[in-house]
């Protein structure tokens, strides 16, 4: 039924093979899909790639993702996709390990030059932050603030531009389906305990501290997006999780 795929960004394949599936009658309306672990091990990959490539068939309108239950097809042919839908060339992990290399960087190089003006700028962005958990864009724009805020530290205009553009990618229709489900204001309150921590390490002119605190961040942020939407989903996976990754794996 399933194959095994292989080469780079799997996840565009796994939905591909899926996509072709659906408009075959081989998964029919209605029909639900195979749990996320059981794809993961049936297509070889893991399991944030399968969960990737049902994000691209949700947004495509071919599949709907109902937490708790299981993701059904709901329709036979994909709606015209276009280009600000399209889904991103870098997969949400793949952009949170590359932001975590580079992010990292500019948190330990920023705790060496930060004054107080800088800290002022990040503290404001926390403020904002912390009062609008409740509001996804006013989140959002604030999280940007203190990401690109801190780049502004070390005063470099190359890593201002480059950490907003990374933050960006994530301002698409595939990336918001993808926080829907499992983005609100208790990870929220988390991302702002996490952004004190890599504050306060900057203001204690810790660069090691401030490197570890922002990787600590960003993998969580990961975690916080590889929480399984399967119908195997529990609040016990949920919490920290003791069901472990599929047999199959491919590295993000």
């Amino acid at each position: 039924m399933f194959s095994p795929v292989e080469s780079r960004r799997l996840y565009r394949q796994v939905a591909d093979q899926i996509r072709l599936m659906i408009a075959r009658g081989e998964l029919a309306v209605g029909q639900r899909l195979p749990a996320e672990r059981d794809l993961a091990e049936q297509l070889s990959v893991s399991r944030p790639t399968v969960r990737e490539a049902l994000i691209v068939l949700e947004v495509e309108g071919l599949v709907n993702i109902r937490m708790g239950s299981g993701i059904y097809v709901v329709r036979q042919h994909a709606a015209p996709v276009t280009g600000s839908e399209r889904e991103p060339v870098e997969g949400p992990f793949e952009l949170l390990q590359a932001r975590a290399i580079i992010e990292c960087a500019i948190a330990e190089e920023a705790a060496g030059r930060a004054g107080p003006e800088g800290i002022a700028l990040l503290d404001e962005a926390l403020t904002r932050m912390s009062g609008g958990v409740n509001d996804a864009s006013t989140v959002l724009a604030a999280d940007r603030a203190f990401h690109t805020g801190i780049a502004a530290i070390v005063g470099n205009a190359t890593l201002i531009r480059v950490t907003g553009e990374m933050f960006d990618m994530r301002m698409t229709p595939y990336f918001a389906k993808l926080a829907s489900h499992f983005e609100g204001p208790g990870t929220w309150r988390s991302a702002v305990d996490e952004h004190r921590a890599i504050r306060d390490a900057i203001a204690a002119g810790d660069g090691a501290g401030a490197k570890a605190a922002m990787r600590a961040h960003l993998t969580l942020s990961q975690k916080r997006f590889s929480e399984s939407f399967g119908e195997e989903f529990s609040g016990e996976e949920a919490r920290g999780g003791k069901k472990g990754p599929a047999k199959g794996t491919d590295k993000i």
